[in-house]
């Protein structure tokens, strides 16, 4: 469809030129990526569906996404389920939810099926474009081993006071989601089945029988 080239104005001669003089002098242009009377390219990438011009940085469009990603094409595969074009690396390794960059990111609130920010492609499944935890369901969003042996180190080194020191409590883990009984410390709770810290608890506190 054909778009008056002074829909917001042509620029005069301070502003400095934009496209060719075709453009200034207000004809009616086709989007196309180039001039037809002098062959000026208006980008260098250029989609007829999205109507879109832009520097070349590898772009391809995504008929089942409805849009244009940054490429190259060549590294990015469309998942059905997903609906969305993510790594090949992740082809086949990553769980799948329906439509699930359809919203926004749960933290920064950006709509993540248009952003230009990488998300990320959670264990859980769910997108994020930062964070340690997913908002969602509360599962760890990157591997923690390495910062669960740092807090190991922590607790050990700083002890409780005696009267909390037999206190247990019953925690629900958010990784694994096991349930188990483990001593009270107020750095972190350790869950026994998956060694994570990412835990909550689901009891009151209780003191061993010969403490009391």
């Amino acid at each position: 469809m054909a778009a008056s080239a002074r829909e917001d104005g042509a620029r005069g001669p301070k502003q400095g030129r934009r496209g060719c003089e075709h453009y200034d002098r207000g004809c009616l242009l086709k989007a196309q990526q180039t001039c037809e009377e002098c062959s000026t390219l208006f980008g260098e990438y250029y989609c007829s569906i999205c109507h879109l011009f832009d520097k070349d940085k590898k772009q391809y469009h995504c008929e089942n996404c409805g849009i244009c990603r940054i490429g190259p094409k060549e590294d990015f595969f469309h998942c059905v389920k997903c609906n969305l074009c993510l790594a090949m690396n992740l082809q086949g390794k990553h769980k799948c939810i329906e439509n699930v960059s359809r919203q926004n990111c749960p933290i920064c609130l950006e709509d993540i099926h248009t952003s230009r920010v990488v998300a990320h492609v959670l264990p859980c499944g769910h997108l994020l474009h930062r964070g340690y935890r997913c908002p969602l369901c509360m599962h760890s969003a990157l591997d923690m081993t390495r910062y669960w042996r740092q807090l190991d180190d922590e607790v050990a080194q700083t002890p409780m006071p005696s009267e909390y020191q037999n206190m247990t409590v019953d925690i629900l883990c958010n990784d694994c989601n096991g349930r188990s009984t483990v001593q009270f410390h107020i750095l972190g709770m350790k869950c026994n089945i998956c060694e994570s810290y990412n835990t909550a608890q689901a009891g009151g506190c209780r003191i061993s029988l010969d403490q009391q």
